[in-house]
């Protein structure tokens, strides 16, 4: 009788170390943000009757609110780490003037993720108007967009109403089309100003413009790639604030400047970890 009792309570004890086995299927890695689901184990007729597992865009929320503040930028436009022991060789990528191109943008975006980096895609309003489909990619392959105002006017010359109208549009049409506004500002041509620092700020944007330049705006088509690779490694420094663009000869540069970066012991840094401006 004794040996029947062990052995009922032995089969009790394996069927509830499966059933938490089963319940904690799902975990996620706190090193890219994905969720990464646990081999299968066959379910008894006891476990069919649980509780259904978290979906992946509860999963995907959690991760997300658990993305730690990493870096601040500083008044010349770098990012330094805020705690001592986060790494400083890191580099911010972004690319301007956006979207316009589904070949260059694809391209650019299959290189990021080859590397497993994330950057800031700057976009114009009027691009976003013309070609929402390439906004919501941008945002499907889970990089960040950027305000780079409507027109791609010199702001510095504006009123604030217009100036407000040339950034608050684009907040307003990002919104609508990803269900999330910007929260980085770069200004065209790098003009700005106090007036246009203050408008972003209101706009709850952390208003930026570049501590290193590719020049790849410089070139007319077809383009030099290498010109574009040494241009940003002549430049380079801990916490480099990378302005690229939107263009064919960039994204056949990418692969090339990345692996250069990796090999000198670069990382890239997550838009999701850089302190924003304290909302009032």
């Amino acid at each position: 009788m004794n040996a029947a009792v062990k052995s009922i309570g032995a089969i009790a004890a394996a069927a509830a170390a499966a059933f938490l086995l089963a319940s904690c299927g799902s975990t996620v890695s706190k090193d890219n943000n994905t969720a990464h689901t646990a081999p299968a184990i066959t379910a008894t007729p006891a476990q069919e009757t649980a509780s259904p597992l978290p979906s992946p865009t509860a999963t995907e929320t959690i991760a997300a609110a658990e993305v730690k503040t990493l870096y601040k930028m500083n008044n010349v436009y770098r990012f330094v780490p805020i705690e001592e022991t986060t790494d400083k060789k890191v580099v911010l990528l972004s690319f301007d003037d956006g979207p316009h191109n589904k070949e260059v943008l694809t391209s650019l975006l299959d290189t990021l993720d080859k590397h497993h980096a994330k950057a800031v895609f700057f976009v114009n309003g009027y691009r976003v108007k013309e070609h929402p489909e390439l906004l919501t990619l941008i945002h499907e392959r889970g990089q960040t967009i950027g305000n780079h105002s409507w027109d791609h006017i010199d702001l510095k010359k504006e009123d604030e109403a217009k100036i407000d109208q040339q950034i608050g549009d684009v907040q307003k049409d990002v919104e609508a089309i990803t269900g999330e506004p910007p929260r980085f500002f770069r200004p065209p041509y790098g003009s700005g100003g106090d007036k246009v620092k203050e408008i972003a700020k209101n706009h709850g944007l952390l208003f930026m413009t570049w501590s290193n330049g590719s020049l790849d705006w410089e070139q007319k088509s077809p383009g030099d790639p290498d010109k574009v690779i040494a241009n940003v490694l002549e430049q380079l420094h801990p916490g480099a604030n990378i302005l690229m663009h939107e263009l064919k000869w960039t994204a056949e540069a990418l692969d090339g400047l990345l692996t250069k970066l990796e090999d000198k012991g670069y990382g890239f840094i997550d838009p999701a970890t850089i302190e924003l401006p304290a909302q009032s």
